[in-house]
This record gives structure tokens, C-alpha cells and sequence, in this order.
């Protein structure tokens, strides 16, 4: 049986992926087997519309207590990534926490960051795809608008880095105030968290990855735009004149 406290927590936001979702958790679950890890995989759903809670219910139900590594489920009933990320985050409870998505779990990324938190290198990690040597191989227009993105960060909040938005690792003492002082949600709040750990120069590196897309994004990408605009707006108050 695994251990009541998981070294690892992988946190999973998920919404409407009835079709990936079992066969990415169970994948992934696989591929992880060799590390020996003690971890558990938080599936953080935030209103789903299709089969995607019952999927999770019974993944969680299967993989509670395995000793490879349990699966645990949290649905927050309304669309918001972000709520659902902090969330997933503050029910982790491993030493390390590592937040995924669903169409990317890579198990190769969760070595080389929590290696890198193991020898002390870094408190936070970021897997960049759009740092030196990444792969981005999803649509040009993803690629583009994510470029478009962190240049407006950089602008506007004085961000260091080259990415905000996707797989991350971190010690969970070192940062865990760092979630709880974020105010954004959907999709900034990532971004949030990352400009709030480099404005207080926590210990970060960034490692290039290769994204590929699995399936189309379940929310579109030009919808997404005014909300984004509006949190962005808020955030950058928040930080540059409210202090």
C-alpha cells in the first residue's frame, strides 16, 4: 500500500477529456513505475460537460491506496482552469508538486525537474516551450499567440522568463504562499504564480520541452482572448500599482 504522505503530487486539471483521459492516467501511471516514486495524480475537473467526472470517479476508485501511485478526483462544478490548478495544488501533499496537462504528461519532464528540486539546483521548475532548444509542435497560430503572450508579461509585469503556461515543478514549502497570494483564475492564474515567484526571486530554472498537440484545445483559442485581456489587466494592477 502507499504511504499516507506521497513524496510527489502531480496535479491534473481536466475539462471535457472523456477521450484521452483514461488511457493519459493510466500511460502515465506506467511510465512512472520505473522512477519508484511514492506519488499521487490529483485530477482536478472543472465543468466538464461529457463522461469525464464518471471516468475520473472510477480512476480514482481503481488506483486508491496502489502502490505505484494513487489517483485521487476533485470536481469543481464551473469552467476555470485556474481554481481548478490552485485547488489541485492545495490538496497536494507531496514535498514536490508537479502541475501537468492531459495531453502532455511527461514523464520525461517530471524526471529531469524533480531531480533538479532533489539536488537543490532550483525551487521552481519551468518547462518552457518556447525556451532554446524546445520543440513546439503544435499549430503555428498556438505558437505565435504563446510568443505574443509572454511578450506582454515581460511588458507589462517585468516577467524574466520565456514561459508561464504549462508544465511545472516545484517545492511545495518554498512556494506554497506564493499560490495562496495569487487573485487571478482561468487562465492567468499560472502566470500569476510564476511572475509572483520570480518578482520574489525564488530559485527557478527553465528546461526546454517538446510539446506536441494530442487533440484539438478544448476551450478556443480567440474566445479565451477577453478574458485573458481583462485578468492580465487586473493582475498588472494588482503588482505595479497596489503593490
Amino acid at each position: 500500500m502507499a504511504s499516507a504522505d506521497p513524496r510527489i503530487s502531480i496535479v491534473i486539471p481536466i475539462y471535457n477529456e472523456e477521450a484521452i483521459l483514461q488511457a493519459a492516467v493510466v500511460d502515465l501511471r506506467d511510465r512512472l513505475a520505473e522512477t519508484g516514486w511514492n506519488y499521487e495524480i490529483i485530477l482536478a475537473e472543472n465543468g466538464s460537460k461529457d463522461r469525464t467526472v464518471e471516468i475520473a470517479e472510477k480512476l480514482a476508485e481503481r488506483f486508491a491506496g496502489d502502490d505505484k501511485g494513487s489517483v485521487r478526483f476533485m470536481s469543481l462544478g464551473e469552467p476555470n482552469y485556474g481554481k481548478a490548478l490552485r485547488q489541485g495544488i492545495l490538496l497536494a501533499r507531496g514535498e514536490f508538486v508537479i502541475c501537468e496537462e492531459i495531453d502532455l504528461c511527461d514523464a520525461d519532464f517530471h524526471k529531469r525537474a524533480v531531480a533538479l528540486l532533489e539536488s537543490r539546483e532550483a525551487d521552481l521548475v519551468i518547462g518552457s516551450k518556447l525556451a532554446a532548444g524546445a520543440e513546439d509542435e503544435r499549430p503555428v497560430i498556438r505558437h505565435v499567440a504563446s510568443m505574443a503572450y509572454s511578450g506582454l508579461l515581460k511588458v507589462l509585469l517585468g516577467f524574466r522568463g520565456t514561459d508561464t503556461h504549462g508544465l511545472k515543478a516545484f517545492r511545495r514549502d518554498a512556494l506554497i504562499d506564493t499560490v495562496r497570494a495569487c487573485i487571478v483564475d482561468k487562465d492567468v492564474f499560472a502566470s500569476e504564480f510564476v511572475i509572483r515567484a520570480d518578482r520574489a526571486r525564488i530559485s527557478t530554472k527553465e528546461i526546454p520541452v517538446r510539446v506536441i498537440e494530442k487533440r484539438p484545445p478544448s476551450i478556443n483559442l480567440f474566445k479565451r482572448v477577453p478574458n485573458v485581456l481583462k485578468s492580465v489587466a487586473k493582475l498588472t494592477y494588482a503588482i505595479r500599482i497596489a503593490g
